[in-house]
């Protein structure tokens, strides 16, 4: 693909498109452009020394161009799409794995990164467009049947996935999160729907307990499943810290993954599998791990120190009240909330954590420009318990709950999962909650 929508990256002969983003503009890179050698660019305004296209939107006219240049190589791929709040990354890499394991050759593309044969990190759950189309032409040519993405709100509102048809979509849950963005649901929930937009002879796979269902019912082809009257049934869900047994229409499963939301999740490899006439389910489900930073679990003395990515209010009070049906002694929780993002949810998450442990250590979660006493100050200025104290050094907090875990006492480290950094500023600097946890475990 000589068309190229970054200027460093640019070869000679190449065409550079200036794309206008949230935060930035191609526009500002055109001259770096010809100077690497491109000897075309389209733009919106200006005049160049190389042949210019001018065109009205230049987002636009990427995405006719993409469509029209290579869809057709990459039309025979199956897409698995999924969107809502929570339950994205765990289920879609439930599914890479499960049809890879059956010799199915599926990729996937998410919060984790774009996972083929290697692992590559990607900057947001749902690349662009441009990159998008990539990844699919590398899993055409290199004998890839299926792709399973998550279909992030965000990258719904910004047409990352425009062009894009699915012949699977499936939807969790949606509950408060990304309002600093959305503003308010109902705009989240429009962005949502977009993705059972995308479809043509689709099947929709669809959490029917959730009060947001019935706007992503398709006209036909729904599949259904929860706790309710619902196409798949769940029931009679047994956790503890080695796994969970549970019902789906009456037939008994093991998995590794514990928590009730995990039991939805993987409901939806299982009929997945079952659409697609897999007859060796259960083996297949009982052999599948959780993805990096989910439900985490590392045994240190009697306790069990659990790293999470839950960092809503409803995944929050989800892991929390999953864990205390296990047998334990304690629940400590630490906790923290990202800046410049929403806002609204961190009293509301203060609170979920300190009314369902038994103790709550505040600290930092990528404060970016914000100052994180100001953000731990939000979390806890309307909190009715006691029960909690503020370390907003992130490592001296992980450090101080560790040492006050007893016997039988469980850990829960929330907010970042898999992320292998701290955001200050703009700046990424090296962390990663598990790292620490296991330099001090092992010590």
């Amino acid at each position: 693909m000589n068309i190229k929508i970054d200027s460093r990256k640019i070869q000679k002969g190449d065409t550079f498109i200036a794309l206008r983003g949230q935060n930035d503009d191609g526009h500002k890179y055109v001259l770096d452009a010809i100077k690497n050698g491109a000897t075309c660019v389209i733009v919106e305004e200006g005049s160049y020394d190389v042949d210019t296209i001018v065109v009205s939107d230049t987002k636009k006219y990427l995405e006719e161009y993409l469509e029209n240049n290579y869809y057709d190589d990459i039309k025979n791929l199956k897409l698995i799409g999924m969107t809502g709040t929570n339950g994205k990354t765990t289920t879609c890499y439930l599914i890479y794995q499960a049809l890879n394991k059956l010799d199915i050759k599926c990729a996937y593309i998410g919060t984790l990164g774009f996972f083929t044969d290697e692992e590559i990190k990607t900057d947001n759950t749902t690349p662009n467009l441009y990159e998008l189309y990539n990844m699919l032409l590398y899993c055409s040519k290199n004998g890839y049947k299926y792709v399973v993405m998550e279909a992030s709100s965000q990258g719904l509102s910004m047409g990352r996935l425009n062009t894009l048809i699915f012949d699977y979509v499936i939807f969790s849950n949606l509950t408060q999160d990304h309002l600093d963005y959305h503003k308010t649901m109902d705009e989240y929930l429009t962005q949502k729907q977009k993705l059972f937009k995308m479809t043509d002879d689709s099947y929709a796979i669809v959490n029917i307990d959730d009060e947001y269902s019935k706007y992503f019912l398709l006209d036909n082809k729904n599949i259904t499943y929860g706790k309710g009257n619902s196409d798949y049934i769940i029931s009679d869900i047994k956790s503890n810290i080695d796994g969970s047994y549970f019902k789906l229409n009456d037939e008994e499963y093991y998995t590794k993954l514990i928590g009730e939301y995990n039991i939805y999740n993987v409901a939806i490899v299982i009929i997945l599998l079952k659409t697609l006439g897999v007859e060796n389910i259960k083996e297949i489900i009982s052999n599948l791990n959780s993805p990096n930073g989910r439900m985490d679990i590392v045994k240190y003395k009697d306790n069990t120190i659990i790293i999470d990515y839950a960092h809503t209010p409803d995944a929050v009070e989800k892991i929390i009240k999953s864990v205390s049906k296990l047998d334990h002694n304690k629940i400590i929780t630490l906790i923290g909330c990202g800046g410049n993002r929403d806002k609204t949810k961190r009293s509301i998450m203060g609170d979920i954590a300190t009314k369902n442990s038994d103790y709550v250590i505040f600290t930092s979660d990528n404060p970016r420009y914000e100052d994180p006493n100001e953000i731990l100050n939000d979390m806890t200025c309307k909190l009715y318990k006691n029960n909690y104290e503020i370390i907003a050094d992130r490592k001296k907090a992980i450090l101080n709950a560790i040492q006050k875990l007893s016997k039988n006492d469980i850990l829960l480290l929330l907010g970042k999962g898999h992320e292998d950094y701290q955001i200050i500023g703009d700046t990424k600097y090296p962390f990663k909650d598990k790292d620490i946890v296991i330099e001090y475990t092992r010590r």
